[in-house]
């Protein structure tokens, strides 16, 4: 699959500025902590190749454990993830596929259980970022590893 179009080059600007914005959220302690699970999970459900290669290396690069990642998928069933993970799990889920009338009370309630209203501001917007790469990576047909060398996702391991 060839990429179509190259929108760094394209629209340099906006590319840099909404990597910034991907930086920043980098840098908090909730999107530390549970940013790979949100970035696999969300790459997971938007069939984003591209994504879902680039954040499985990160998270491998970062010391994940290769179970978890395997079980990411199946996180309800799985045993592997703590409360707070599962919280910010289904938050991810929800989020990334709204319902027709938003978030239900049901599903906020039980996340705010495990998380401050700090935290799920922090990790919504952590969302809102890795949907928005999905878009751009699926829309012009990003190629999974491509950008591994520039990225340092060579040294995961994982080809």
């Amino acid at each position: 699959m060839t990429q179509r179009l190259n929108y760094y080059k394209l629209a340099p600007t906006l590319a840099k500025k909404f990597q910034e914005f991907s930086q920043t959220l980098a840098a908090n302690e909730i999107n530390k902590e549970m940013g790979s699970l949100i970035d696999i999970r969300a790459s997971q459900l938007n069939g984003c190749a591209f994504c879902l290669d680039m954040h499985v290396k990160e998270a491998k690069i970062n010391g994940e454990r290769e179970l978890r990642l395997h079980h990411i998928a199946v996180w309800r069933e799985s045993a592997l993830f703590s409360p707070r993970e599962r919280a910010v799990l289904e938050w991810t889920e929800v989020v990334t596929n709204l319902p027709p009338h938003g978030v239900p009370d049901e599903i906020f309630n039980a996340v705010r259980k495990e998380l401050s209203e700090q935290e799920l501001s922090e990790i919504t917007f952590r969302i809102v970022a890795i949907n928005g790469w999905n878009r751009l990576a699926i829309s012009f047909t990003n190629e999974p590893g491509s950008m591994d060398a520039a990225f340092g996702l060579d040294k995961a391991g994982l080809k």
